[in-house]
C-alpha cells in the first residue's frame, strides 16, 4: 500500500463516528414507526371492538402499511428529495456552494507561489483592471 493510500486510511474517521447523522437519524425513524405501529394498533383494536369485532392482525397489516405509505409519500420521500438534492449539488459545486470556489482558488495561489508569483499583487492587478474597463 502507497503511503498516500496509508494517510488516506488512517484519516478516515471510524464508521460511528462518520456515519453518526444518519445512524441518529435513523434510529429516530425506526421509533417513530414502532410508535406509529403501537399507537395505530391500539386505535384500531379500540374501533373494532366499538363495533363489537375483535382484533385482527390480517385487517390491521393493510391498514398499517397505507398509513405508512401515505405518510412515507408526502412528508419522508420530500425531506429526502430536498436532503438528496441539496448533497448532489454541493458535491457538484453548484453556485449555491462556495467551498468549491475557495478550494479552487487556495490552490492556484498555491501554484503561483510555486512559480514565484505573488498572488495577492496578481489579485490587486487584476481588480485594477476590472475598475478601469
Amino acid at each position: 500500500m502507497s503511503d498516500a493510500k496509508a494517510d488516506e486510511v488512517k484519516s478516515r474517521p471510524v464508521f460511528w463516528k462518520a456515519y453518526s447523522f444518519g445512524l441518529v437519524t435513523g434510529a429516530f425513524f425506526l421509533v417513530s414507526w414502532v410508535g406509529q405501529f403501537v399507537f395505530q394498533a391500539i386505535q384500531f383494536g379500540n374501533q373494532a371492538s366499538d363495533h363489537g369485532a375483535t382484533f385482527s392482525w390480517i385487517e390491521y397489516w393493510p391498514d398499517f402499511l397505507a398509513s405508512t405509505f401515505e405518510n412515507w409519500q408526502s412528508e419522508f420521500l420530500q425531506l429526502v428529495w430536498q436532503a438528496a438534492g441539496l448533497g448532489l449539488f454541493y458535491f457538484w459545486g453548484s453556485s449555491q456552494s462556495r467551498e468549491g470556489d475557495q478550494r479552487l482558488e487556495a490552490k492556484v495561489d498555491a501554484l503561483m507561489r510555486e512559480r514565484g508569483l505573488d498572488p495577492v499583487e496578481i489579485d490587486r492587478q487584476s481588480r485594477e483592471i476590472v475598475e478601469n474597463e
